[in-house]
């Protein structure tokens, strides 16, 4: 299912939100289970189908990382349940100083000073891999899908790391 068609939108990475609000509340009011009370089993089996599928592509579209995914899977490139991890050595020390950084939080003179330091990397880094996938998302090219799938797993990697330094800074709340 291509969850652009479905919601009207081009295939694009940017995605108005606001506007993928708009069709989600407008696709829900004409496939809504509720509007199918007195209609036979059969179509309310089919408005609940319908229903399931609006709410999970607007929940694919609206999310940067399962939106790239699923640009790549309307490519014949479907990594969103695979578990093969980046192989760029780069990213992986990059990784490597990050965790480490993140471990150090709770023994650093100034964890708050370093929190900031963390999100602001993450935010550049992301910035970078973001602007490197829309780019690779145009194109049909086999080599520039495949890469396109290395910048998403890091994004995914990155949105984990995100996550471990949310926990670190509300450990320090505690």
């Amino acid at each position: 299912m291509n969850y652009f068609e479905l919601f009207n939108l081009p295939v694009a990475f940017d995605v108005n939100t606001s506007e993928l609000a708009d069709k989600y509340r407008e696709l829900q009011r004409t496939v809504h289970p509720d509007k199918f009370a007195a209609a036979s089993e059969q179509e309310k089996l089919l408005a609940v189908s319908r229903t399931a599928m609006v709410n999970d592509g607007f929940q694919t579209l609206k999310d940067p990382i399962r939106r790239a995914e699923h640009m790549l899977a309307l490519k014949g490139v479907d990594i969103r349940h695979e578990t093969q991890t980046v192989r760029d050595t780069a990213f992986l020390m990059q990784q490597m100083e990050w965790r480490e950084a993140l471990e150090e939080i709770t023994h650093a003179d100034d964890p708050h000073c370093l929190i900031a330091d963390l999100y602001q990397s993450f935010g550049d880094f992301q910035k970078q891999v973001t602007a490197k996938l829309k780019t690779l998302l145009v194109s049909e090219d086999d080599n520039d899908l495949q890469a396109a799938a290395d910048q998403v797993r890091k994004l995914k990697f990155m949105a984990k790391l995100h996550v471990e330094l949310e926990r670190a800074e509300d450990a320090l709340l505690d």
